[in-house]
């Protein structure tokens, strides 16, 4: 793969990680139609993209952590779900229509903007609030679960679908939901990664885009604790948009 290319992935991995830390997102969809354009095949492709996307949740979950905004509990529920529906997806990914799959998973994300701008916090939550409640909790396992064979098979982490669940249904507070998110990404990606390697995956993509895509990220989570929540919740909104809108493209040029 010749120098320009892989500066070009370079260069984009860094834009789209650093909007994404910023929300608790990574945007791979974002980043996935170059990665396939000049990847060695489009499952190749796609691995080393859900690898590069938990590469980058990664150091953003760092600055999460960091800044107050992860639960460990809610991600111990979700974890090894999303971990597990990463693989089956990952093994499962030539068996379905990439095209009407990302066309469902645009609308879904477009709904979850919306239910982002509608949120309001509950009476008396904190700014990391984590439902006791057991059955919200299973909520979380069954999201991360779903969410991981969804981006298994199209070679994206998904937080961007992720995390309107996890305000919706899970009923944790934005900042959370950001931090939480992140790090469930990291274990969707690795999940990814595996379910990809009998596939084959491009080894030169995922080096140089995880190499710009993880200080990247990690910038851009260093930002999210100087929003105020409204602020916040605005700018998760409009990147939910930006990602619905994107894969709503993909599905219908292909």
């Amino acid at each position: 793969m010749d120098p320009l290319t892989l500066i070009l992935v370079a260069v984009w991995s860094f834009i789209v990680s650093f909007f994404g830390g910023l929300v608790g997102l990574v945007l791979g969809n974002l980043r996935l139609p170059l990665v396939v354009l000049v990847g060695s095949s489009a499952a190749a492709a796609a691995g080393a993209n859900v690898a590069i996307s938990g590469a980058a949740a990664l150091t953003a979950a760092y600055a999460h952590w960091r800044g107050g905004r992860l639960s460990w509990r809610l991600f111990a529920w979700m974890a090894p779900t999303s971990f597990a529906g990463a693989i089956v997806g990952g093994l499962i990914s030539d068996a379905l229509p990439n095209r009407v799959l990302l066309g469902v998973i645009a609308v879904i994300v477009l709904y979850g903007a919306v239910e982002v701008w509608r949120y309001r916090r509950p009476a008396g939550a904190g700014d990391v609030a984590v439902p006791s409640r057991r059955d919200l909790l299973v909520n979380a396992a069954l999201v991360g679960f779903g969410v991981g064979v969804l981006g298994g098979v199209v070679g994206l982490i998904l937080g961007s679908l992720r995390l309107p669940a996890l305000v919706r249904y899970v009923g944790v507070s934005p900042y959370a939901a950001v931090g939480t998110n992140a790090a469930v990404g990291v274990v969707v990606g690795l999940g990814g990664l595996v379910g990809h390697l009998p596939g084959g995956i491009d080894w030169a993509i995922l080096g140089v885009g995880a190499a710009a895509a993880m200080p990247a990220a990690y910038l851009g989570a260093r930002f999210t604790g100087r929003l105020d929540e409204a602020r916040l919740l605005q700018a998760i909104a409009a990147i939910l948009v930006v990602s619905g809108v994107s894969m709503g493209v993909q599905a219908i040029v292909g």
